[in-house]
C-alpha cells in the first residue's frame, strides 16, 4: 500500500474513532498453540494465520521453525517497523530505508528451573532502528521516537499487564 492510501486509511479510521471512541477498543484475535511433535507447536488463528515453532536441538527440538522467544522478538521489530512506517505516512515523510532489529539475552537456567532466582524471561532488549529518508535526521529521529512509544508490542512488553490463566484438564 502506498503511502497516500496508508495515510488515507489512518486518516479515516481516527475520524471513526473521534466520533465513537467505543469503537477504538476491540478483543484481539486469539492465538492457539498446539504441540505437533517433540517441542514443535503449530500456531494458528482465527482467519488462517499459521506459524511453527521449535526449539534448538541442543534444548530437545528440531529446530523445525523460530522459537517462541524470536517470535517476540520479531513481533517487537515488525510492530514499530509498522507503527514508523505508518506515522511516516501520515506526516507525508518518505522513507527510502527502514530496518528494525530487537536483540536480548536470557539465562537459560530460568528456563529449565536449574536455579529459581533465575528468571527465565528475556531481559537486555535492544532495538536497534536504520531509516533514511526525505526528513532531515532530526524529524527521522523524531519519527523512531514516537513510533516506540505508540508500539503496541513494544507498549505491552514495557507496561507488562495483568495476565490470567484457565487451566482445563481433559
Amino acid at each position: 500500500m502506498s503511502a497516500p492510501r496508508i495515510r488515507e486509511a489512518i486518516d479515516k479510521l481516527a475520524g471513526v474513532f473521534a466520533a465513537n471512541p467505543e469503537k477504538a477498543r476491540v478483543k484481539n484475535a486469539p492465538a492457539t498453540a498446539r504441540l505437533d511433535d517433540g517441542l514443535r507447536c503449530e500456531v494458528t488463528g482465527p482467519n488462517g494465520e499459521r506459524v511453527v515453532t521449535d526449539m534448538p536441538a541442543g534444548l530437545g527440538g528440531t529446530a523445525a521453525g523460530p522459537n517462541p522467544s524470536w517470535l517476540l522478538r520479531s513481533g517487537m521489530a515488525s510492530c514499530t517497523a509498522t507503527v514508523i512506517a505508518m506515522r511516516a505516512a501520515k506526516l507525508g515523510i518518505g522513507l527510502t530505508t527502514l530496518e528494525v532489529t530487537v536483540e536480548s539475552e536470557s539465562d537459560q537456567r530460568g528456563m529449565l528451573g536449574l536455579d529459581e532466582k533465575v528468571s527465565a524471561g528475556l531481559g537486555g532488549l535492544r532495538m536497534k532502528v536504520k531509516i533514511a529518508g526525505d526528513a532531515p535526521a532530526a524529524k527521522l529521529k523524531e519519527l523512531v521516537e514516537w513510533s516506540e512509544a505508540h508500539s503496541p508490542v513494544g507498549c505491552t512488553v514495557r507496561n507488562a499487564p495483568s495476565s490470567a490463566l484457565d487451566i482445563e484438564v481433559a
